[in-house]
């Protein structure tokens, strides 16, 4: 099996806490993608149309600010990353991550939290923010109470 990271953003922890069992479960190192100004309850009002997460959603070309650029990608064969869906995609600082490194030739498999809603163009609204050779694949929308099996099953069925 390749070398492999879990890399996630989690506003609320929720996604964190998946990140964290799924990296266990297939021995995956970790890296949490921090923004540079860390989301509030307030931001993070999705009914108020002035809130920064509804900002930042509706403009496709908004790329938020990371905290830090100290993942070793270069690292990595396969990328597991994470993320809350957003308006039926990943929050746009997921973006901003993939235009901070080179993926070239690396695997890149998509898992997220959502209080309802599937991955709907998801794949495709990150693939501009790779290079062509960078492989994205949707893989599965993780909530509830996987076990450490369920979760190593499911990753290497696409791993």
């Amino acid at each position: 099996m390749s070398k492999i990271l879990t890399a996630y953003f989690s506003a609320q922890g929720t996604t964190a806490r998946v990140a964290k069992e799924l990296a266990q479960a297939v021995g995956a190192d970790i890296y949490e993608i921090k923004p540079a100004v860390p989301y509030t309850k307030a931001d993070l009002n999705w009914m108020d149309k002035k809130s920064r997460s509804s900002v930042e959603m509706s403009n496709k070309s908004s790329r938020p600010a990371l905290a830090d650029r100290d993942a070793d990608i270069a690292a990595y064969d396969t990328i597991l990353l994470g993320f809350p869906i957003w308006w039926y995609v990943a929050p746009t600082i997921i973006n901003s991550f993939l235009e901070s490194y080179d993926f070239s030739g690396k695997k890149i498999v998509l898992f997220a939290t959502s209080g309802g809603s599937g991955f709907g163009k998801t794949a495709a609204g990150l693939s501009c923010s790779v290079a062509d050779d960078t492989e994205i694949i949707e893989g599965k929308i993780l909530n509830g109470k996987q076990t450490a099996e369920d979760l190593k099953t499911w990753a290497e069925s696409i791993l």
